[in-house]
């Protein structure tokens, strides 16, 4: 394993070409990965406070709804058969997950969030909302050619969504403030590589100011 750091990090990661800019889109959709109660607030076993990053998400919210930009938000949920059973191989490894039961107030989307009528759930069994699940063809059929991601975790569903979302043909921009984790250490190191070699990792003032632009470019109704 490297010994390296700092400034000799990013001279390797130069080199070999990674960390371009990501073309912004001109009709991106907005996906709230997995704030859900269970993953938004310390009293449930697979969560943590994120208060932060649901108002920051919520503020994502507000703006792409003022926007007319595509909005979806995903939970994980399993049914009391999958979750009780030995079918799902992600439960084999993370048994915690276990507690997300349909139906449950673990995986309700935090009260928080200002959910509209006209918003998309994706309700998943994996980390990435691509895996399983119709969310390539929800955003190919609203003509969407690019991904804002916000939500949690950082090191696992965040990353793996923006990571899908980018092999499934969309340019993709991750939210600093908006996505957490339970630990600094994961969350630093998946924005590190997410940065390096699949999405724009970029602070929440910079994406609220495309948002806005994006629905000053609205036609007229």
């Amino acid at each position: 394993m490297s010994g390296l750091h700092g400034e000799a990090v990013d001279r390797l990661y130069d080199t070999a070409g990674f960390g371009a800019r990501v073309p912004r889109g001109r009709r991106p959709a907005l996906v709230v990965v997995d704030l859900t109660r269970g993953f938004t607030e310390p009293g449930f076993p697979t969560g943590s406070d994120l208060t932060g990053v649901v108002e920051a998400s919520a503020r994502l919210v507000e703006a792409g709804r003022a926007a007319g930009l595509t909005t979806v938000f995903t939970a994980i949920a399993y049914t009391a058969a999958e979750a009780d059973g030995d079918a799902v191989a992600w439960l084999r490894k993370a048994p915690g997950m276990r507690t997300l039961v349909e139906g449950g107030e673990a995986v309700a989307l935090d009260p928080r969030l200002p959910v509209g009528d006209g918003d998309h759930l994706i309700v998943k069994k994996g980390a990435s909302a691509f895996a399983g699940t119709s969310l390539a063809a929800l955003l190919a059929g609203a003509g969407c050619d690019s991904v804002i991601v916000c939500g949690a975790t950082t090191s696992g569903c965040v990353r793996a969504t923006a990571v899908d979302a980018v092999q499934a043909g969309f340019d993709t921009l991750v939210v600093r403030e908006a996505v957490g984790d339970r630990a600094r250490g994961p969350h630093d190191a998946a924005l590190f590589d997410l940065q390096a070699k699949y999405a724009d990792v970029v602070p929440l003032r910079e994406a609220l100011a495309q948002v806005a632009a994006l629905g000053e470019r609205k036609e007229p109704s």
